[in-house]
């Protein structure tokens, strides 16, 4: 009998994989049996992480792409196509902040560069990918979002916006894709220690005051949301879809 958190022989897409949230993600699924493909802007980073994976024992490949551009979108899903022969698993984690401060001093090519890259990238590999799970007869999409699309912030508006909407492309794909079995759901993880959110933790202060307001009194990891995402991707979520699955802490509660 199939364990239902095995992952063996799925072919999964993970973007912005090369560290932090994403090469978690990689390397949960990789040791759950699933054939991982590391994504993200830099070749040799990428390459680094699948190399990582293979020694282990697991089975991985490598394809920069920057998930901005849509040509380098489509040769992706077309290289993983022709290398495997299908995806099973999609994992949209790539994203962008590049600003800091209010919404009233946000730039439209700021403001453009942020939506691009956390919403319509997501709906390109979407459209692209999800067709062909349906036609074998389903798959799992996993959005990684933030707890920025449920909360206020005076600083990260544009961020929060992109995160918000992530949530309404998940429902709106699991509404359109259910009866096809293709299950579209999405992370809002909290603080996590990451290189992506330096900014937010490498202050003492800011840290310390966010710990107290946290009900499990510290930040989160990289490896505590890679899991997550499995079990969305895995037989034991398949009745769950159009979901956001918060990995905070308890910070929104609090």
């Amino acid at each position: 009998m199939t364990h239902p958190f095995r992952l063996d022989d799925k072919v999964a897409i993970i973007t912005g994989s090369s560290r932090g949230i994403g090469r978690s993600i990689a390397d949960t699924m990789a040791e759950l049996g699933a054939k991982v493909v590391i994504s993200s802007r830099k070749a040799d980073a990428c390459e680094a992480v699948a190399k990582a994976i293979r020694e282990r024992g697991g089975e991985a490949a490598a394809h920069a792409c920057n998930v901005s551009r849509k040509s380098e979108v489509e040769a992706l899903v077309a290289d993983i196509g022709n290398r495997w022969g299908r995806v099973d698993i999609l994992v949209c984690n790539a994203a962008v902040n590049p600003v800091y401060g209010p919404l009233g001093q946000l730039s439209d090519d700021a403001f453009d560069k942020v939506m691009g890259t956390n919403v319509k990238s997501n709906l390109w590999l979407c459209n692209l990918v999800i067709p062909g799970m349906a036609e074998r007869g389903g798959g799992a999409v996993i959005i990684i979002s933030s707890i920025a699309g449920l909360r206020g912030t005076g600083v990260l508006g544009a961020y929060g916006i992109s995160k918000a909407a992530d949530f309404a492309l998940a429902r709106n794909l699991a509404v359109e894709w259910g009866p096809k079995n293709v299950r579209v759901n999405c992370i809002a993880p909290g603080l996590v220690q990451t290189d992506f959110a330096r900014a937010l933790w490498e202050d003492p202060e800011r840290l310390a005051k966010r710990n107290v307001e946290t009900p499990l009194r510290r930040i989160g990891q990289p490896n505590e949301i890679g899991p997550v995402a499995a079990f969305l991707a895995s037989s034991a979520a398949s009745f769950i879809t159009g979901q956001v699955i918060v990995a905070d802490g308890g910070v929104t509660i609090a």
